[in-house]
């Protein structure tokens, strides 16, 4: 039986991604020296249509890696002598204030799901260095608004880098709100892991100038300087480069893709509302468009995940805390309205 797949990552493809795969292997790009001309244009190609599908601002640089966890390394290495401040409420983001408390001294501020991010004095704004923010969190379905982000912008003198895995290339980025944004490509990007994207602006290279790391294969300034002629320090993923540049030519602009997945969103959450299922945050003003999370009793979870799987339908498991009383449903653009319809079809003959 083919399995119609919500799972929040990696998730479902783009269909064109099997034709892709094939015009890869027979391109023999494949096969091709990376230091290649070839390999370099394809790159160079490949970031140019980011920045115009995504709308990146033309002074922030685009680098790709092998994940979004090693974008926390990265930034973490090269942009932070002292102190970081992360600010979280889920738990991906713990896990990456948790991983810099191995590399520095890092503080946190964890707030509730169904909060809107503040601040106070006493979270060591002045302290430190770079601020790490989650802004999709995708275990439990909170957002973080562009509105909230530009007021952080404003509140905050040091570097900000944004977590973005699993909104970017869904939703419109407030691009300048960020001076470091980062996400891998199993999401929304609606491709096959193994890749990640790391975008940085000028005030974040010249921070990494300024502390001057160069100790790793991944510092910053190592990664930055090999782009900058088109290439890369390592040995990269060239089949997945090589997909990203074919799908980011194929997908309309992050403008048309933010006003579906948003109006979907909303739809959906109408729907939930309408028959008895409760997501799992109750502030609207805080709700992800492209992780939608849904809570109920432990036993009902399980039974309904059983289900639907019976069905064909592949519901993402909950995640940390909520792992036994959520499920989770992606709202991806490689996901298509049909399956959105079969999986409504699916919950209103059970409800909750």
């Amino acid at each position: 039986m083919n399995m119609t797949t919500f799972y929040p990552g990696p998730s479902q493809l783009y269909p064109q991604v099997e034709g892709y795969w094939l015009d890869a292997f027979h391109s023999g790009i494949l096969s091709m020296n990376h230091r290649s001309p070839a390999f370099m244009d394809m790159l160079a190609q490949t970031i140019g249509t980011m920045h115009h599908k995504l709308d990146i601002p033309a002074d922030y640089e685009i680098y790709l890696t092998s994940s979004a966890t090693e974008c926390w390394e990265i930034i973490l290495q090269s942009l932070v002598q002292k102190s970081s401040l992360h600010a979280f409420n889920g738990a991906f983001g713990q896990k990456w204030f948790e991983y810099a408390g191995r590399l520095h001294r890092a503080f946190s501020h964890e707030f509730d799901p169904d909060e809107d991010l503040g601040f106070k004095q006493s979270t060591h704004f002045e302290e430190a260095e770079i601020l790490c923010l989650t802004h999709n969190e995708t275990s439990n379905g909170t957002a973080i608004s562009a509105v909230t982000l530009k007021k952080i912008r404003q509140q905050f003198s040091g570097i900000i880098a944004v977590d973005a895995t699993s909104s970017m290339a869904g939703v419109k980025l407030p691009w300048l709100a960020g001076d470091v944004w980062l996400a891998s490509v199993q999401k929304c990007f609606g491709l096959p892991p193994g890749l990640g994207v790391l975008i940085v602006s000028p005030q974040a290279i010249t921070r990494a100038e300024e502390i001057g790391e160069r100790n790793h294969y991944n510092s910053l300034l190592f990664i930055r300087e090999n782009f900058l002629k088109n290439q890369t320090p390592y040995t990269p993923n060239i089949p997945g480069i090589y997909l990203l540049g074919r799908m980011l030519v194929q997908i309309p602009s992050i403008e048309a893709v933010d006003e579906v997945i948003t109006a979907r969103a909303d739809h959906f959450y109408q729907f939930l509302s309408e028959n008895s299922y409760q997501p799992l945050i109750g502030n609207q003003a805080v709700r992800s468009s492209t992780v939608i999370t849904v809570t109920a009793d432990e036993n009902l979870i399980k039974n309904l995940k059983e289900s639907a799987k019976k069905a064909g339908i592949l519901l993402g498991n909950g995640y940390g805390p909520w792992k036994n009383t959520t499920f989770r449903i992606a709202n991806f653009p490689a996901i298509p309205d049909t399956d959105f319809a079969q999986l409504r079809n699916f919950l209103k003959s059970l409800r909750l």
